[in-house]
């Protein structure tokens, strides 16, 4: 039985910020959840246990992250906003197995600082993320070398629905592919704004992401992959003929190279980028590595 009372709930949240005087910042999209069961589901969600090692984008003032350090080995969390450093000394006093960094997520040497696990096991990131950074910092994290096992983060509905979108869907685009790529990505449930303070333009929605042994798709060249794959939807509306003209030039030799490719890979370049899967993108993909190569 947990003898310390929750951070997430209204009252106890107002009281946190009053005691130290603390202002949300706009720039840095700042929404505190209120709603102790919906972090215990995200960790339920997660299947954190004592062999868990977690990583924590944006603590906040802690209501996420105590319930991390109830259930998990050890938590790493990462916080930019300086004015909530001394908040979170206060809020998880009651926790030894919590280590807060107060970096940007985005300039740190994951590896490095993960050296303060101290046990083996699975590394798995739990998060809220800030809408207005959501997928740089997805991005980073899946590059890195960190052999992260799964993700489960808080967003913008909008963007979890991009992100495990299917090709053929309005959603779907470079950014579904990219992460589908290391990632088997599925929304767990939705959380609606009015949960947190301040209140949110639009619901969230949990995505639960679980790493892939290996890649989705065996490709030769994982950069030209990606560029590719961005390069099919710069202009949606535009067929990946276009679009592949607009990124890779229209001289005489690169048009006879992207219509071999295009034959060799069976792809009819009239089609829109966001019909093609994975499959159809790395086959088109490898046939470009060819035949750049003769």
């Amino acid at each position: 039985m947990n003898k310390y009372k929750d951070i997430a709930t209204p009252s106890r949240t107002q009281e946190i910020l009053k005691k130290h005087g603390f202002s949300f910042k706009k720039s840095l999209g700042q929404n505190f959840l209120t709603e102790p069961n919906i972090l215990q589901k995200i960790v339920a969600t997660a299947e954190i246990d004592k062999g868990t090692n977690v990583i924590e984008v944006g603590p906040g003032i802690g209501a996420l992250t105590e319930h991390l350090a109830r259930a998990a080995h050890q938590v790493l969390a990462f916080e930019i906003d300086d004015r909530l450093i001394p908040v979170l000394a206060d809020t998880l006093s009651p926790y030894d197995n919590v280590k807060v960094v107060h970096n940007d997520i985005l300039k740190v040497n994951l590896q490095q600082e993960t050296a303060y696990f101290d046990q083996e096991g699975p590394i798995k990131v739990v998060a809220n993320l800030p809408y207005y950074i959501t997928t740089p910092i997805m991005m980073h994290i899946l590059a890195s070398d960190l052999a992260i096992a799964e993700m489960v983060v808080m967003m913008q509905r909008e963007v979890a629905d991009r992100i495990s979108a299917k090709p053929g869907t309005k959603a779907y685009g470079s950014l579904s592919i990219a992460v589908q790529y290391y990632m088997e990505a599925s929304t767990a449930f939705i959380v609606p704004k009015t949960v947190f303070i301040p209140q949110p333009n639009v619901d969230s929605a949990i995505l639960r992401l679980v790493r892939r042994e290996t890649p989705a798709v065996a490709v030769k060249n994982e950069k030209e992959f990606f560029k590719l794959t961005k390069s099919a939807f710069v202009l949606r509306r535009k067929t990946l003929w276009n679009n592949l003209l607009n990124t890779y030039g229209k001289e005489e030799a690169t048009r006879a190279w992207l219509e071999t490719s295009l034959q060799q890979a069976e792809i009819d370049p009239k089609r829109r980028g966001e019909t093609l899967s994975l499959e159809e993108f790395a086959r088109l993909s490898n046939a470009l590595e060819s035949n750049k190569e003769k």
